[in-house]
C-alpha cells in the first residue's frame, strides 16, 4: 500500500501555483454530454477524480483526448450507453452529476450509487426532487437509480439545502429542457459560476450568475466552447496554513481576493496573517499565533457553511492551525457529521483537542505535534495530515494516501518544491 513518509520541521520558502478547482472541473466534464460538438478544456487538474470521471465518459461513448497537461478535448457525437460503469462510479462522489446532462441525451438513465468520501450521510433527495420536478421518474431497481422521462419541461424548483452538486444537475437538465425553470435557494459557490458561464458560452440561456435564484430559459441545442478551470480556493487554503504553521514564506499565485474574502475572517481568528494582491498571496513566515477572543472575551466559534460562509472543505486545516495556535477554539462542522473523527489522528500525534460530539471539537494550542503513523479518511483531512506531518518533530507515515490522490496534483512534487521533506512510497 502506498504511504507518504513525511519529516517535519522544517521551514519551507518558494512559490506555488494551485490546481485547477476540483469542484469546477468534474462538473464541466459531465456538461460535455450536452452536446454532440467537441468541448475543449484548460486547467483540468490531474487528480484521481478527474481521471475516473474521464474513465466513466469514455466508457459512455465519449472521445477524450488529451491535448497537452490539463487541457482536453471531449465530444460526445457517439454515445453508445446511458449507463455509467457500476464499479467506477463506485468510487466518485461526482459521477451523480452525470445524471443531468445524460438526461437530456436520453429518455432513460441508470445510475448506479456514486461513492466517495466516508465523511458523513450526503443525501440525494434534492437531487432526485429537481428531477421529479422536470417531469423524470425515479425509481430504484436492482441498487441501481433509474430515470425515466417523455421529455424535460422546465419547472419553479426550490432546493430544501443549498447543495452545490444538485444545483449543477439541476442546471445541467434544465439548459435544454422545455420552457423556463426557476432554481431558488440554489448554490452559488464561484464552481458553480464557472459551470454557468460554460453553459452559457455553449448558448445556454442562464441568468442570476453568482445568485441564489437562477433563471434558465431551456434552448433547443448546444454548441461546443473551450472553457478554462478557475483556480482551486480549497488547495490555497491549505497552503496557508502549511506556510503559517511551519513559519515559512510561501506565494500563492492565481488566487481571486474575492474569494479569499470568504477565508479571511476565519483564519484572522486563528492569528493567520497574508498579503494579497490582485492575483497572489504572500504567507510571510514571521507568524505569531494566537486565537482572538470574541469581543467578551468568550472562547471563539468557528463554524461552517455554504456560500460565501467558510467552506466545510478547509475545516479540519483550520484545526491543525488550531493546535499550533495559542488559546482556545470550539470548531462547528455544521454539514456532515463524520468530518470531526480524523481529530484522534492528530490526538494521538499529541494535539489537544476535545471531540465533544460528532460535530464539535474544541481545541487548546499551541501544542507539540510528534510524529506518528496515520490513516488518510477522505481528501481534506488527508491534506489536513500532511499540513500536520509537516509541523511535526519526527517522521510521520500517511498510509491510504489513495484519498488524497482523488483530490491534490502532484502534491509531494509541490511540496518537495518548497523544501519540505516527503516521499512517496510503494
Amino acid at each position: 500500500m502506498e504511504k507518504f513518509e513525511i519529516r517535519g520541521g522544517k521551514s519551507l520558502n518558494g512559490v506555488i501555483k494551485p490546481q485547477g478547482n476540483k469542484n469546477e472541473a468534474l462538473p464541466a466534464i459531465a456538461a460535455c454530454l450536452l452536446t454532440d460538438k467537441a468541448v475543449t478544456l484548460r486547467n483540468v487538474p490531474d487528480i484521481l477524480d478527474v481521471r475516473i470521471m474521464l474513465q466513466i465518459m469514455k466508457s459512455l461513448g465519449a472521445r477524450v483526448d488529451r491535448l497537452k497537461p490539463n487541457s482536453y478535448r471531449i465530444q460526445c457525437d457517439h454515445l453508445k450507453s446511458s449507463e455509467p460503469d457500476r464499479e467506477q462510479c463506485g468510487t466518485l462522489r461526482a459521477a451523480i452529476l452525470l445524471a443531468g446532462s445524460l438526461l437530456s441525451r436520453s429518455r432513460s438513465v441508470v445510475l448506479p450509487p456514486p461513492g466517495g468520501d466516508v465523511i458523513g450521510r450526503r443525501r440525494l433527495d434534492d437531487h432526485f426532487l429537481a428531477f421529479e420536478s422536470l417531469g423524470v421518474r425515479v425509481s430504484e431497481i436492482k441498487e441501481s437509480f433509474v430515470l425515466e422521462h417523455d421529455g424535460l419541461k422546465g419547472a419553479d424548483i426550490f432546493f430544501e439545502q443549498q447543495s452545490v452538486t444538485a444545483t449543477e444537475n439541476a442546471l445541467m437538465a434544465a439548459v435544454l429542457a422545455e420552457g423556463e425553470t426557476v432554481l431558488s435557494n440554489a448554490a452559488c459557490e464561484p464552481h458553480v459560476k464557472g459551470l454557468s458561464q460554460m453553459l452559457i458560452n455553449m448558448g445556454a440561456d442562464i441568468q442570476g450568475l453568482g445568485t441564489n435564484i437562477l433563471h434558465i430559459k431551456g434552448v433547443e441545442s448546444l454548441s461546443g466552447t473551450e472553457h478554462t478551470i478557475g483556480s482551486d480556493l480549497l488547495e490555497i487554503g491549505g497552503y496557508i496554513v502549511l506556510a503559517a504553521i511551519t513559519k515559512s514564506e510561501i506565494t500563492i499565485q492565481d488566487t481571486v481576493p474575492e474569494e479569499i474574502r470568504v477565508i479571511d475572517s476565519t483564519y484572522r481568528k486563528l492569528g493567520i496573517r497574508y498579503l494579497i494582491s490582485e492575483k497572489e498571496l504572500t504567507v510571510p513566515a514571521d507568524q505569531h499565533l494566537m486565537i482572538k477572543p470574541d469581543f467578551a472575551g468568550d472562547i471563539p466559534k468557528i463554524d461552517d457553511g455554504t456560500w460565501p460562509a467558510f467552506p466545510t472543505d478547509l475545516m479540519s486545516m483550520v484545526i491543525v492551525a488550531a493546535t499550533q495556535s495559542t488559546g482556545t477554539a470550539l470548531f462547528f462542522e455544521k454539514m456532515y457529521d463524520g468530518r470531526m473523527f480524523f481529530t484522534d489522528h492528530l490526538i494521538g500525534m499529541g494535539a489537544r483537542i476535545v471531540l465533544c460530539d460528532p460535530h464539535r471539537v474544541v481545541v487548546v494550542g499551541p501544542s507539540t505535534l510528534y510524529g506518528t503513523t496515520v490513516h488518510s479518511p477522505d481528501i481534506r483531512a488527508g491534506m489536513a495530515l500532511v499540513i500536520a506531518a509537516l509541523c511535526a518533530k519526527g517522521k510521520t507515515s500517511i498510509y491510504n494516501i489513495r484519498q488524497i490522490d482523488r483530490g491534490y496534483e502532484d502534491l509531494e512534487g509541490k511540496l518537495q518544491s518548497l523544501g519540505a521533506d516527503i516521499k512517496r512510497v510503494v
